[in-house]
């Protein structure tokens, strides 16, 4: 009788804690509905500390290694310079393009941020307040960043904080390949680190972050879902391409052109540099686009595929146009088309379908074809590596491509672009290019003025000759036997 009790017990016991077959089991530590009703009256715990907001481990991964990405396109950039440049001034486009990161870095952390993503503005919305995030006050590391509204991304507001630094880092490095050969170190550094606040700054507070300024207004996050409304810039066509292109044309101007130019201009000296740094620029420039998503979304896979299907365009159609003109394709030549896909795709990337994506990194190859080709020549401007026909006219094209091509189901949640019906979109494109533009063009045309004064900015002829690795650095890239 006793073992017939036990056994019922026992069965009774498995039959209450064992679910039936398709139920879910009760949650650990969660008591059955009907036994809290009959249950005494527990007495309550102390409050617990609130936990911090949970990260996206996932989103998090993904923003750093785009960060890493990003940083990484700066040394492509400079061995792609290098490359194109004299054997004896590749030093010096290396040291510049690096000083960037050392520079850029630090000016970031003190109050380039702050001034770029500050929630606080000054000037009636020109830009974000300096102090609020200066040296990085108030950038958490384990709390979710909240762009706009209660809106919560699955990364924190410091990765978010170092992902821009690296975007803050390449676009004055881009405007090197203007003045390559003939600016002073010292006057690059000074133009360098002003710029960056001055012009950078502001000009992705106007795009990115919503600023209430009549006219700097470009762009912003809604409060209700964070998503973009106004100008669209995904990952920095107008931002920083357009921006750096105009400053690079106004820095040819302003400088003149090189000795000898057009007639006795020492040709590329290492195209496999040139190369190899277009191929970091193309494997970075995943991190570049892919990160503007902000996490390891389907908006990133998106970016990721129209990226490459621009840049690969862009490289072909460069390719095609130089059979067609000269009867043979140069190297020089579909490295060049490729990162005028990249550029043209930067803004557009995460809003488009890879088919037009095929359209933008077609016309961003055709339009700087023109600059390059035929526009340069004919008004005799010394961009000496083609930053304005390249990243600025390209960056001009993607952003009113943008307008024009942007889905209203692919991250944008609302009219879409042009291919929708919606010429309001082709507007905001325009007006943020044609803000840009003056902007960036007037106030680097000050600085260098300024700074002309100050310090000077050209080296002598005695230097230029020489060449900048010898007077400016004291150095030679090669051992001549």
């Amino acid at each position: 009788m006793v073992r017939f009790a036990l056994s019922l017990f026992l069965l009774l016991g498995l039959y209450t804690t064992v679910p039936a077959f398709g139920q879910d089991p009760p949650l650990p530590d969660t008591p059955a509905t009907d036994a809290a009703a009959v249950a005494p009256a527990a007495t309550p715990a102390p409050e617990a500390a609130a936990a911090p907001d949970p990260l996206n481990t996932g989103d998090q991964a993904w923003l750093l290694a785009s960060s890493a990405l990003v940083l990484l396109m700066t040394p492509g950039l400079a061995f792609f310079y290098g490359g194109l440049v004299g054997r004896k001034n590749i030093l010096s486009v290396l040291m510049q393009c690096f000083m960037c990161m050392c520079l850029v870095t630090i000016l970031w952390v003190v109050c380039g941020y702050s001034l770029a993503f500050s929630g606080t503005e000054i000037g009636g919305g020109f830009a974000g307040n300096p102090m609020t995030h200066f040296m990085l006050n108030g950038v958490a590391d384990d709390k979710s960043f909240i762009p706009a509204g209660e809106v919560k991304l699955g990364i924190s507001q410091q990765t978010f904080m170092v992902f821009q630094m690296m975007f803050a880092i390449i676009t004055p490095g881009l405007i090197v390949g203007a003045f390559a050969e003939r600016m002073k170190f010292s006057a690059f550094m000074i133009f360098t680190g002003l710029w960056s606040l001055l012009v950078y700054s502001p000009v992705a507070h106007w795009v990115w972050y919503g600023p209430t300024h009549p006219i700097f207004g470009l762009g912003s996050f809604a409060a209700s879902d964070a998503m973009p409304e106004g100008a669209l810039d995904f990952a920095g066509g107008t931002v920083v391409h357009i921006n750096a292109g105009i400053a690079a044309l106004v820095c040819c101007i302003v400088l003149g052109p090189r000795r000898g130019y057009p007639t006795q201009i020492t040709p590329p000296h290492n195209l496999p540099f040139a190369v190899l740094g277009a191929g970091l620029l193309w494997f970075g420039w995943f991190g570049f686009n892919g990160g503007s998503a902000f996490g390891a979304s389907n908006q990133a896979v998106r970016a990721f595929v129209t990226t490459q299907v621009a840049a690969a365009t862009a490289g072909f159609t460069w390719c095609l146009i130089e059979f067609i003109r000269n009867g043979r394709a140069t190297a020089l030549g579909m490295i060049t088309g490729a990162v005028a896909g990249l550029v043209a795709i930067t803004p557009a990337a995460g809003f488009v379908s890879p088919a037009s994506a095929i359209a933008i990194g077609a016309g961003g190859t055709i339009v700087s074809y023109i600059f390059v080709a035929f526009v340069k020549p004919a008004l005799k401007y010394d961009d000496s590596l083609d930053v304005f026909g390249v990243h600025g006219m390209a960056g001009i094209w993607g952003a009113i491509a943008t307008g024009i091509f942007a889905l209203d189901t692919y991250g944008v949640g609302r009219a879409g672009g042009l291919i929708n019906g919606n010429t309001a979109q082709v507007i905001a494109q325009l007006k943020a290019v044609a803000v840009t533009i003056v902007y960036s063009g007037v106030v680097s045309f000050v600085l260098l003025k300024v700074i002309d004064l100050i310090v000077g900015l050209r080296c002598t002829e005695d230097a230029e000759k020489m060449g900048l690795d010898l007077s400016d650095h004291a150095e030679t890239a090669y051992t001549i036997s």
